[in-house]
């Protein structure tokens, strides 16, 4: 008599399967732009989670392009070198000493980490930079301070992307992981570029459905910090008028969505990279979490995530 109890423990995991019928049916085939960041690189648990997710969205029919930066560990490899950070509007400045370790850091370390824990899963993933196949170009970016145009050194303002080897790896059925690092034409030289502003920029390229960026927070906050109210869902519109006003750290997260929206790609997420499995909280269930923008002219249709 034990068969219907066995049935009966069992169904809440159909009905799961189930609720992400309609989401693997809109979803299949089409390309996802991951920018992975935050605590999702430091802490075991969340890199593990993360991995897992990028994998299950290849086997589920999707094709995940996973784009990273490296914050914490280019600011640990710098202490160990005895390498100052100085920042000019907000932009740490990096010079060709510090471009050695940035480049060896996000290729050599953080990437190869990725890399690794992806194929934990299966020979899937393979890791690049945007120098590989020019990939990506940048140019000396150069912020106006005060006025006038200040030199931070070897940062990067991508000016190019070209998606062949990228392409070519997703038709092979692998999953690309891209260090945000670009060489330039006009001077021959590698730059250090924001690994937000070129996960905006391949999603674009692509011609991606989506974009996901993770964050340290649960997504945009509607009246930070008198609310901790999270916007579920905006148009590129309403986005491009709450810029002004948000921390400097969502600043270049937000500009990456709102650039992919206006440029060719459905929904653009930003979600809470602290919380286990929050890729696939996303994208294949009806509640969702984080915050969706959304092109001006997407119709609204409530409870999609």
């Amino acid at each position: 008599m034990s068969s219907p109890t066995r049935k009966h423990t069992a169904l809440p995991k159909a009905r799961i399967l189930v609720e992400a019928l309609p989401w693997l049916t809109r979803h299949h085939g089409k390309t996802v732009v991951i920018k992975f960041g935050g605590n999702a690189m430091v802490d075991e648990e969340l890199k593990a989670a993360f991995a897992q997710d990028v994998v299950f969205l290849r086997h589920a029919g999707l094709k995940p392009v996973v784009v990273h930066g490296g914050g914490p560990q280019i600011s640990a490899a710098f202490d160990k070198h005895g390498i100052v950070s100085e920042f000019k509007a907000g932009l740490r400045v990096t010079t060709e000493e510090a471009m050695d370790v940035v480049r060896m850091v996000l290729a050599g370390q953080v990437q190869r980490e990725l890399v690794g824990l992806l194929n934990a899963h299966g020979p899937l993933a393979v890791g690049l930079t945007g120098e590989d196949a020019h990939t990506i170009t940048a140019t000396r970016h150069q912020p106006r301070i005060d006025g006038e145009l200040v030199d931070i050194g070897r940062v990067g303002e991508i000016t190019e992307i070209d998606t062949g080897a990228i392409e070519a790896l997703l038709a092979d059925g692998r999953i690309p992981v891209v260090s945000s690092i670009a060489r330039s034409e006009d001077d021959g030289h590698v730059y250090n570029v924001n690994a937000d502003t070129a996960a905006a920029a391949l999603a674009a390229a692509l011609g991606a459905e989506t974009l996901m960026v993770l964050t340290d927070v649960e997504g945009l906050y509607e009246d930070w910090p008198r609310s901790d109210e999270v916007i579920s869902r905006l148009t590129a519109t309403q986005l491009e008028k709450l810029l002004p006003e948000l921390s400097s750290g969502m600043v270049p997260k937000m500009e990456g969505c709102l650039y992919a929206v206006r440029n060719g790609v459905t929904t653009a997420r930003v979600i809470d990279g602290r919380v286990q499995h929050s890729i696939l909280l996303e994208i294949f269930t009806d509640e969702g979490i984080g915050t969706m923008v959304v092109p001006d002219d997407e119709p609204d249709t409530s409870g999609e995530s």
